[in-house]
């Protein structure tokens, strides 16, 4: 099952200043604040921000679609064309993410709760 876009991850170089500018945007404080990962809620959607995200490959935001199974959606996606961009990862808490992109090179992020 896919719950649609849920989730988008921007990737940034200073995470203090993009912390500043996302609190004051979404008009709120992170409800996670590490060194490594900094997340907004705003209802039923998270904002993400992943220090040194773009050494991971991200030149810019990601959406993520939440879905109930990643490895069966991975594999269909990639059956309709899509190339993986990086695997299955479990990012802590038994949270699991995966990105490909499609046939235009759009990435496109899924990503599992546990």
């Amino acid at each position: 099952m896919n719950y649609g876009v849920r989730t988008m991850i921007y990737p940034v170089k200073d995470l203090g200043r993009a912390k500043g500018l996302f609190g004051k945007l979404l008009s709120s404080e992170p409800h996670v604040d590490s060194p490594y990962y900094v997340g907004f809620r705003v209802r039923e959607q998270e904002i993400g921000l992943l220090a040194n995200g773009h050494a991971t490959g991200m030149t810019g935001p990601l959406g993520y679609f939440h879905v109930s199974d990643i490895e069966k959606t991975l594999e269909a996606r990639v059956k309709e064309g899509a190339q993986i961009q990086q695997p299955v990862k479990d990012v802590g808490a038994g949270r699991l993410v995966a990105s490909v992109t499609d046939a235009d090179g759009n990435p496109i992020g899924l990503l599992q709760s546990a």
